[in-house]
């Protein structure tokens, strides 16, 4: 008994010893206890820890119905080791003081055992994890506080048996609700209570799929904002099933949820169909509210709902949050700003915030912000440029701030902004809230009521599109008296009511004066044909042919007048020099052209009749045509009746109908012969059938290249002579080496040489240039070679014969 004394007074028996006043009864008296009654008999029992103290504790018996007190100075070993459920083995005594009885000598026994185990596993599942039990004061409340469940079927019956963490063989194991596991059954010898012993996983239950939406990507991994929980989720781009190249932000995704270095991640990944993963509620009705804080004004950026609408609901007044992905569009929001929309309710937190939000239209006529109008001019990649009505310059835009996303943005579209600073540009302002505007809202002039009448003066550039005319291109004039004074004002197709007539040369119009409200320029407005020239038709003759343009010569042969193939109603492979055609003149620039053109029958122009009674005379050039000689500001040209002595000899104009050879290319000083034609309206002479007095060379083609070429001839050295395809004598195909005659004519502007009135004599033949390198060749070139090897010798042995051959003569009969 002195030793289980200096057991109870031993530091390392008695932890966190409470002040005397303090301490449980039930030690008190066993301190103040000197020895303990012995048992009646010698006989050990057995039992189970049922309950620990600081220094004491309570065995509940196997062999009887008793809860024995014993303090841990009784304990044979390490008492930190025992817990509650052990088995254990003791001596039962009784205490002096209160005849109590009392447990002491205990032991450990682990061979002791209480329950009687099945022969047979049984198989079931788990209905409830087991917990580690929480202990109130030592004791556990209730014996199954912390204890899983796990059930199974006998004869068509369902029972559910509990079981603690120690009943798992192996302690790493966490068993999770519909985990398939096989066990013993445990019956209790003391109480006949069942518990499953020994549980052994048999196939765990497949973890739950989890879906969310795809909303980071890096180079190598990503993040998915999941719908179960309000967080997103980390992913490798191996848990991916598919190729990731096919996986883009937004996807819809279902996958398993791994805990790995103590985080959460998502592994198996596949996409789902779109539309799949729903994480809000939006509510069919829209509402209306004032914008009373824009994210811009947040000062907490990292706030996701950083926005707020302030809206009047039957229960008061209500406040929406709302974020940067909330707009219908991205334009700019203000303050005070009446705005639509509809209210999202997430499904995970049931969080209300506003979404769809879109800007009244009246809240542009509530507030006080100045709104321009315009027109959009220039659209590139993401942003564009407005024309404004008030401003000189154009004003800059980024398609975000379109209020009407849906609509698609083009030029000449009327809008409706507010002006202010560009942030990222200093010094250069922009359009921000563009609304559209109907068709005819926005006028950049301002049209007097008063009429005037005018004529045509010059006619604009004609575009079928008003849209595609540049401030650069030459406009329209038209000239008209204004309180006694000849005036001009400028027009273009734009201003025109009917655009599908446009008024020609010298119509008389009827117009209005317009201003420009940002420049105060005057121009013509809605102008409209009142009277047509009926007198614009002109004739003429085909004069020039180049390319893709040419040159009339008027029937009174002094001028010529410019058009465009595009001018002539017909192939214009059919033109030829000379033609007879019957056009219209317009003024588009500083300079006549005409339109309208159509072929005529031959006779129709300036009919004329030849004076046959002065014969063929002979004559020179003294004044080449201007086709000729573009330097010169007469048109036609002049041929004088004799040589350089007949100082007051008569001379005649010609044109290109004089020509005998339209592509003929007279000069000054050239010789000629012609007749004299009078013209039958107005008796004027003429020189006609002019035809040049030359000598012609001839030479061969060297080469050709596509419309022009080049013959073997030197009129300047070094260089050959050059002709044109269109100098060919009726349209023949020449080639290298075609020997042609021709005649050698000099620019008179750049001084040049060229050839004209090519005819073609021979077919091809090699050319000169290959001749003469054939020439050059030597015969050792070619083989084989022929040698002599014996020289020839005369009858004496001579080479050849000494005497000179003479002819035979026949003798005399």
């Amino acid at each position: 008994m002195m030793s289980a004394v200096k057991k109870i007074n031993s530091p390392q028996s008695w932890k966190n010893v409470q002040p005397p006043a303090q301490q449980d009864p039930a030690i008190l008296s066993y301190q103040r206890s000197s020895s303990l009654l012995p048992s009646n008999n010698g006989n050990r029992e057995t039992g189970f820890v049922e309950k620990l103290l600081h220094s004491y504790g309570f065995i509940q018996c196997c062999e009887r119905e008793a809860r024995l007190f014993f303090h841990f100075s009784e304990y044979s070993g390490d008492i930190n080791g025992v817990k509650i459920g052990d088995a254990v083995e003791f001596q039962l005594s009784s205490d002096r003081r209160t005849g109590r009885p009392i447990a002491c000598a205990v032991i450990k026994n682990d061979e002791t055992s209480y329950e009687v185990l099945s022969e047979d596993r049984f198989t079931g599942s788990v209905v409830q994890e087991a917990k580690v039990s929480k202990s109130k004061n030592g004791c556990v409340n209730g014996n199954i506080d912390g204890l899983g469940r796990v059930t199974y079927e006998h004869n068509g019956e369902c029972f559910f048996l509990p079981f603690g963490l120690d009943d798992i063989a192996d302690s790493n194991l966490k068993l999770n609700p519909g985990d398939q596991v096989s066990f013993f059954m445990a019956t209790d010898k003391r109480n006949g209570n069942i518990q499953a012993r020994k549980i052994e996983l048999v196939a765990p239950t497949p973890p739950p799929r989890c879906q969310g939406v795809v909303c980071s990507m890096k180079d190598s991994f990503g993040f998915i904002e999941r719908a179960d929980v309000v967080k997103e989720i980390f992913f490798h781009y191996s848990e991916f099933s598919e190729d990731i190249n096919d996986l883009i932000l937004g996807d819809d995704v279902e996958f398993d949820v791994q805990t790995r270095n103590n985080k959460e991640v998502a592994v198996n990944i596949k996409k789902l169909p779109v539309g799949t993963v729903i994480f809000e509620d939006i509510s069919i009705d829209a509402m209306k509210g004032k914008i009373i804080k824009t994210l811009k004004s947040n000062r907490r950026q990292s706030e996701p709902l950083g926005g707020r609408i302030s809206c009047q609901t039957a229960k008061g007044t209500v406040e929406f949050p709302y974020g940067d992905k909330d707009q219908s569009g991205e334009f700019t929001l203000q303050m005070g700003d009446l705005v639509e929309f509809q209210v999202a309710t997430d499904r995970r937190d049931k969080l209300q915030r506003a979404t769809k939000i879109q800007i009244c239209p009246e809240s542009f006529s509530q507030n006080t912000e100045k709104r321009e109008k315009g027109v959009i001019s220039n659209l590139k990649d993401g942003y564009g440029f407005i024309q404004c009505t008030d401003r000189e310059s154009k004003i800059f835009f980024h398609f975000s701030e379109l209020i009407d996303v849906k609509k698609d943005i083009r030029t000449q579209d009327e809008v409706e902004f507010t002006v202010i600073p560009d942030p990222s540009t200093p010094n250069r302002p922009m359009a921000v809230r563009i609304r559209y505007l109907p068709k005819g809202s926005v006028s950049f002039v301002t049209v007097r009521p008063e009429k005037y009448i005018g004529t045509i003066d010059r006619e604009p550039a004609n575009h079928k599109s008003p849209s595609k005319i540049k401030d650069n291109e030459p406009a329209g004039n038209i000239v008209f008296d204004y309180e006694g004074r000849i005036q001009h004002i400028s027009y273009y197709g734009k201003d025109l009511v009917d655009i599908r007539e446009p008024p020609k040369y010298g119509d008389k119009v009827e117009f209005s004066i317009g201003e420009t409200k940002r420049s105060n320029s005057r121009f013509a407005a809605a102008v409209r044909v009142v009277i047509r020239n009926m007198q614009g038709k002109c004739q003429g003759f085909i004069a020039t042919l180049k390319d893709n343009y040419g040159f009339i010569e008027n029937s009174d042969h002094d001028k010529e007048v410019f058009f465009h193939f595009s001018s002539f109603d017909g192939d214009t492979n059919d033109l030829d020099l000379g033609d007879e055609v019957e056009y219209t003149v317009t003024r588009k620039s500083a300079k006549l052209s005409a339109e309208n053109i159509r072929k005529v029958p031959k006779g129709t122009v300036a009919p004329e009749d030849i004076l046959f009674d002065k014969g063929v005379l002979q004559g020179k050039v003294i004044r080449p045509m201007r086709i000729v000689n573009p330097d010169q500001d007469e048109y036609a040209g002049l041929v004088q009746v004799g040589g350089d002595d007949d100082q007051d000899a008569e001379a005649y104009p010609y044109g290109i109908t004089s020509l005998t050879d339209k592509r003929d290319f007279l000069q000054r000083g050239d010789a000629v012969k012609f007749q004299i034609a009078a013209h039958k309206r107005t008796g004027l002479l003429r020189a006609v059938n002019i035809a040049a007095i030359r000598k012609f060379t001839r030479a061969r083609v060297d080469s050709v290249k596509g419309q022009f070429g080049f013959i073997n001839y030197e009129a300047m050295e070094g260089k050959k002579l050059f002709f044109h395809m269109t100098e060919v004598h009726d349209g023949v195909e020449v080639q290298a080496g075609d020997e042609v005659e021709f005649v050698i004519v000099q620019n008179q502007r750049n001084g040049k040489y060229s050839a004209c009135s090519l005819r073609k004599i021979t077919d091809s033949q090699r050319p000169e240039r290959l001749l003469s390198r054939m020439k050059s060749i030597k015969e050792d070139m070619y083989g084989p070679r022929v040698v002599a090897v014996r020289q020839p010798k005369g009858p004496d042995g001579t080479n050849g014969f000494k005497e000179p051959r003479k002819p035979w003569t026949p003798p005399q009969a």
